[in-house]
């Protein structure tokens, strides 16, 4: 079920505008920076909205910025599923997934600037790659594809690698980022319990192109 719905008339697409125009302007400075000490008025002017117009949708910079980690690991899980979509193995979408990040380093680099700075404290979050990773985390253990006991625990695993590729691929651009996140994705398929020359393989199948 949606969590809101669409704007009906003038006044609430402008209410609607102004929120995602100050969701932006967070979003922009967490991705320049990672940091929240920004005041509300260099906000407010990054966003082009008045001063005034900010506590009509948020009651602090706290929840503001919330709110711009939430709506950019909301963008990076839509992201996966458009490019992942017709993929059924677990093990290939935890392999893909990892691969894909480093190359949205890349075509995306707000949004993966966002995911390196603030990403940690939403590797268990209820939006975003958490709920995909878990679903397909249960998938793999249903089938016998994984043999890990608790999915939550390996979620914290997959998140915290995930957070230390993008890092890498910022850190040292001038490394294969494709190669490191293969290489990286196998490790962890052999963790997950995959066989050594099944994770090798499916570490490196072809992957969609990004467009």
């Amino acid at each position: 079920m949606p969590t809101s719905a669409p704007p009906r008339n003038r006044f609430e697409r402008r209410r609607a505008e102004t929120r995602q125009a100050l969701i932006r302007a967070a979003r922009q400075i967490l991705a320049e920076t990672g940091d929240t000490s920004a005041s509300i008025q260099t906000i407010a002017e990054r966003a082009d909205v008045g001063f005034g117009s900010f506590y009509n949708h948020f009651e602090s910079k706290m929840e503001l910025f919330d709110a711009a980690v939430v709506d950019a690991l909301d963008e990076l899980g839509q992201a996966f599923d458009e490019h992942l979509q017709d993929i059924d193995d677990p093990a290939e979408l935890v392999a893909a997934g990892f691969r894909l990040s480093a190359r949205l380093a890349d075509s995306r680099p707000e949004l993966m600037q966002v995911l390196r700075h603030r990403g940690l404290g939403h590797i268990h979050s209820d939006s975003g790659l958490a709920p995909r990773a878990v679903r397909d985390l249960e998938a793999g253990i249903a089938s016998g594809r994984f043999t890990i006991g608790d999915p939550t625990v390996a979620l914290t695993v997959l998140g915290g690698s995930l957070l230390a590729l993008v890092q890498l691929r910022f850190a040292r651009p001038d490394l294969d980022g494709d190669e490191a996140a293969s290489q990286l994705a196998e490790m962890l398929l052999r963790m997950l319990g995959v066989p050594p020359e099944d994770a090798r393989v499916v570490a490196r199948r072809p992957l969609p192109d990004l467009g």
